[in-house]
Order: C-alpha cells, then structure tokens, then sequence
C-alpha cells in the first residue's frame, strides 16, 4: 500500500516546509518538494493543501485500567487508545505496575495481558515499582536488557501504597545509573500530605477542593528538590518528573538543568489550563471531577504563567496527559463526604494534541515546539527515536494532517473516552486534527474512524537519547 500526503506544510522541531510526504507500507520513504512528486503512482493521495503534516503525538504518560482506589481507570487499552487515535495520538506509553511483595515481572506480564490484541495504535510500557528490594533492583536490569522497559516510575507519595523511602529511592537510582534507564518520579511529600489530609477530614473539610489544598505547591517542591538532591547522590543518575504543576517545583528543575543536569519534567493540560478555585472548587461534590495528583493549582498564583514559560524555554520537555479517567458515577462518587477517597484522575488522552495547538494560537509555543513536546521529545526521551516522533524517510509513517483553519469544541457528548464527563466540557479550540494515519494505515479522516481493535503493536524501547 502507498499514501502521497501531498501539498500540506510539514513541521518539525527545526522548522517547517511546504512538502509531499511518499508512504509505502508502514514507512515514511521520502519528503519531496512538491514538483517532484506528479510522476509518482500511489494508491492513495491525501491533500493536505493549507493544513499541518506533524508527526503522529506520542503521550508518554497514562493509565489504562488502572487499579486506584477500590475502582479502575474507566478506560481499557481498546477504549483508551481508540480515543487517542481521534485525537492525533498514535503511540502511548503507559504504566505497568509491581506493588510490594509482588515480582516484577508478574506486574509486566499482567499489563501485557490487559493490552495484547486490545490496542487500535502502538503502545509501550513504563515500569511503576511499588516495592524497591534486591529482587526488583535486578528485575531492573533484566527488563531493560531483555523487555524494552527503559523507564521505572517510583513514588514519593501514597504511603502504603506505592510509596519508596530516600534509600529505596536511592538504591534504584544507583541502579538506573549502572544500566541507563530513567527514574521517573511522582514528587510530592506523601509523609506530610496524609497528615494534613487527615487533619482537614478531622475539621470536617471534606470538599474537594481540600485535596488541592492538603497538597500544597511547597510539598511538591521539596519532594522534587529531594529526588534532584538524590539524583546527584547517584552520580547524576536520568531523573523526570511527572506530572510537574507548581512554580517552585518548576525552579528546582531549571536549577538542575542550568547546572547540565541528567534532569527532566513533563506538565499536563490540566496544569496549564484548570485551576483550584474553577474547577475543584465547583460547587457540591462537582470538584470531584478534576480530583488529579499533583492537584490543580491556585488561579492566583503565577503557575500556569510559568509552565507556559517552561515548555518555551525547555526547562519543561513534554506535555503528557496522566490520563487517567474515573467516571463520576460509581467511581468519583467513592468520596462522597470525604475527598481522600476520591480516585485520583484526569480524563485527556484525546485532547493533549488541541490543547497544546492553542497555546500556539494564543503566542504562548512556537509550531515547532508544539511538535517537539507531543511528539519529537517524547520519542527522543523514552527511546523510540527515529523509529517515531519524526517526519522523515525511514521513520513510521505516523503521520497527522492538522487542520489550523478548524475549531474542535470538546465535550462529554462529542468524546470517545470512556467517562460521563468531560474535564474541558464547552473548551473550544482553534484547530482540528483531520486526518491520522498510523504505520501508513489511515485511522481517523473526516471525523469517521476507521482503524480497528489489535492493530496496534507493542514497543521495546531503548535508552533515552538525552542522556549525558
């Protein structure tokens, strides 16, 4: 099968060009000068005239079926990633999980198991160890020599739960150090948190707003300050923080990266848009909905001004969802009349691509950092570059056709994900995607999906391409 997307401007991190981009089978062949490419017999043209050609988005952080809470994650590895295809994303790496006492490798397996066959786009895992001993430490090893899992996601946070001490943490650095994989870090003081949870449920504040509130931007940036602090400890083992939302956490990671650090962060939607007081301070229990961690942040402070300012800069290097939805019935409603209850996330796999564009529309990114945080960076910094992120010959050919002249008006009545609610119901974007073709199969055009449950495959990851 050959595909001539033809006419549309490419973009990429450096720069952009009006040319014709020849597909055949799952690979990028050429990008032509548009007066190269008459002669040329395809069996599918796509005119891309006055539209975008973008590598397809790689979401480097979300959870499908996620067990959180005495619930899961609404969204399976089909629904989830069907949705995403929708909204440009071709590839998502999501999180498998070893609590303590469990093997690591059972945890891999078990995430193998939700998503083979299941997957309409290409898909890898990250690693989440929820119980660092001399077992999981040589699982380690083992999964990135052998499984492609390049990436282990430790906590700072949820004791009991998910929760490493500094030496566990440390000890997992050594290590990450020793094979060159990354350490990802949930950084907030899980310590100090509960007990201010459990001061305010006391007090009878038990809104949902007091999950922003007991999590509070100084606890983030200690706990962040903290795994930086370790990092160095293990000679400057790969450090990225997830899920970075407040200002202070945001200096303590430029700090670092001004000193030529091994440092890194991602932000979400969420941060840059949603705030404390709009959203988890809606009236009743309608806060539930945007109950995420780290927490939305104060509309009064300078945090969603300086995310904007950090991805700009690149001391933010890419914009992940942590999607992660619960629907508000049955799930959400697990913390009536107490918030700590409440499961813990954001549905946005679908909207990352349009969210991030109006920041373009608005003068807050360049077109080409656009591209760079939710495609090229994410591919570069979790090894699956050149393979993805890029347009260019021998690349996938995952390509999508943006449509800048288009609005996309999000809601729970026009979504795909598998949630009641949506966290941007009534958001209007300016710009559309229009077409998504995935390893050269047209997956999405005109709104109508054609892509299909299985398609997608998975991803043994390398090393990440930032590393010093």
């Amino acid at each position: 099968m050959s595909l001539l997307v033809k006419g549309g401007t490419v973009v990429g991190p450096t720069g952009t060009r009006v040319a014709d981009v020849l597909v055949e089978g799952e690979k990028i062949v050429a990008v032509l000068d548009p007066s190269f490419t008459p002669t040329i017999a395809v069996d599918e043209v796509i005119d891309a005239t006055g539209k975008y050609v973008i590598p397809g988005g790689i979401d480097a952080h979300t959870h499908m079926e996620l067990p959180f809470g005495g619930t899961a994650a609404s969204d399976t590895f089909d629904t989830g990633t069907r949705a995403a295809a929708y909204g440009g994303t071709t590839t998502i790496i999501d999180f498998a999980v070893q609590r303590t006492g469990e093997v690591v490798q059972d945890g891999l397996a078990a995430w193998h198991a939700k998503a083979e066959g299941e997957c309409h786009i290409d898909y890898a895992f990250h690693m989440i160890l929820g119980g660092v001993d001399a077992d999981a430490l040589k699982a380690m090893d083992q999964l990135v020599a052998d499984e492609g899992i390049t990436s282990f996601k430790l906590f700072m946070a949820y004791p009991g739960v998910f929760y490493s001490d500094d030496g566990q943490i440390l000890r997992a650095m050594q290590t990450a150090r020793e094979n060159g994989a990354m350490i990802m870090m949930h950084a907030e003081n899980g310590i100090a948190i509960d007990v201010l949870v459990q001061q305010a449920i006391a007090k009878g504040q038990t809104d949902p707003i007091y999950h922003g509130i007991t999590r509070p931007a100084a606890l983030e940036a200690e706990a962040t300050n903290r795994a930086i602090a370790l990092a160095e400890v293990a000679q400057d083992c790969p450090l990225y923080i997830v899920h970075l939302s407040a200002s202070q956490a945001l200096e303590k990671v430029a700090e670092a990266r001004h000193e030529g650090r091994n440092v890194f962060a991602e932000t979400c939607p969420q941060y840059l848009y949603l705030t404390l007081e709009d959203q988890l301070g809606a009236p009743g229990f309608e806060g539930a909905k945007w109950v995420c961690s780290t927490p939305l942040r104060s509309k009064h402070e300078s945090h969603q001004r300086d995310l904007w300012k950090g991805l700009r800069n690149n001391e933010l290097a890419i914009v992940s969802t942590d999607h992660c939805p619960f629907c508000m019935k049955d799930q959400k409603e697990l913390g009536l009349g107490d918030f700590s209850k409440i499961p813990n996330g954001i549905g946005g796999v679908e909207h990352r691509v349009d969210l991030v564009f109006q920041g373009v529309v608005d003068g807050k990114l360049s077109l080409e950092r656009w591209v760079e945080t939710i495609a090229t960076t994410p591919a570069r910094m979790f090894g699956l570059y050149p393979q993805k992120g890029i347009v260019q010959p021998g690349s996938d050919a995952d390509l999508v056709i943006y449509d800048p002249n288009g609005t996309t008006r999000i809601g729970v009545e026009t979504h795909h994900m598998n949630m009641d609610h949506s966290a941007y119901e009534g958001v209007e974007i300016k710009g559309r995607v229009g077409t998504v073709v995935s390893r050269g199969e047209v997956i999405v055009a005109d709104g109508n999906y054609h892509g299909r449950k299985g398609r997608g495959k998975f991803l043994k990851r390398g090393l990440s391409s930032y590393l010093m």
